[in-house]
């Protein structure tokens, strides 16, 4: 029996957000060394942003980043009007909604060598989506682009516990782990980029191929009707 005030989530969930924040980082890592920027972390573009403005000469630097940043707003209006709900559920399309987002990945690797624009705006668009399926799990916000909030949480309730409070195991270890992954997701994306493989080409099929599986399993396994618009 679960004690009051405790909401837990299944550990797939947890393990859902673990890979979902390897494989953007990924991604991540991919594109800033292959472009320079970045299609996730908004916080530092937007700050980019302004200073390329104060020098003429980064004008293409900032039409840039502003693709990357609108790509990624357009992303996640997306991921809210197609199927966003503030918890997790089954009966939502995730499968889809993984498909979606191989589907801009792959899109971007055949962009990438001529069009590089499009690119930054197909994995902008990823980005966005993904980031706007964060859940919570048992009450810590699981966003899986970037992990600002994450380390907060990890050093609030680190301090806290020093301090002599008493502070449950997994409120430091669930929010450790999936910065973790993503440290493993952006040395993979670095690794893959440096060493010539198609990194957005692989990371986008490992999306469509999940999300394939998932609708399946939902769809005919579990035969789960969905309670949303699909993608």
């Amino acid at each position: 029996m679960p004690k009051q005030g405790v909401h837990p989530r299944p550990y797939w969930v947890l393990i859902g957000g673990c890979a979902l924040a390897m494989l953007n980082a990924a991604a991540n890592a991919g594109v800033f060394f292959a472009l320079g920027n970045s299609i996730a972390q908004m916080s530092g573009e937007v700050s980019r942003l302004a200073w390329s403005w104060l020098d003429e000469r980064d004008t293409a630097f900032a039409v840039n980043v502003m693709i990357a940043v609108v790509s990624f707003l357009v992303g996640a209006v997306l991921a809210g009007f197609a199927l966003h709900h503030p918890t997790v559920d089954k009966r939502l399309p995730y499968g889809r909604s993984l498909m979606f987002i191989g589907i801009c990945l792959l899109t971007g690797h055949y962009l990438l060598p001529t069009a590089p624009r499009g690119a930054l705006l197909a994995g902008g668009l990823a980005s966005g989506f993904q980031n706007a399926l964060a859940t919570h799990y048992r009450g810590i916000i699981l966003r899986t682009t970037h992990i600002t909030g994450l380390l907060t949480d990890v050093g609030a309730h680190l301090g806290m516990a020093l301090r002599g409070h008493q502070i449950a195991a997994w409120k430091i270890w669930v929010p450790a782990a999936v910065v973790f992954f993503f440290f493993v997701g952006g040395y993979a994306g670095a690794w893959l980029f440096r060493h010539g493989w198609p990194f957005l080409l692989m990371l986008g099929g490992i999306y469509v191929v999940s999300g394939a599986g998932w609708f399946f399993i939902q769809r005919v396994i579990l035969k789960i009707d969905y309670i949303s618009r699909s993608i």
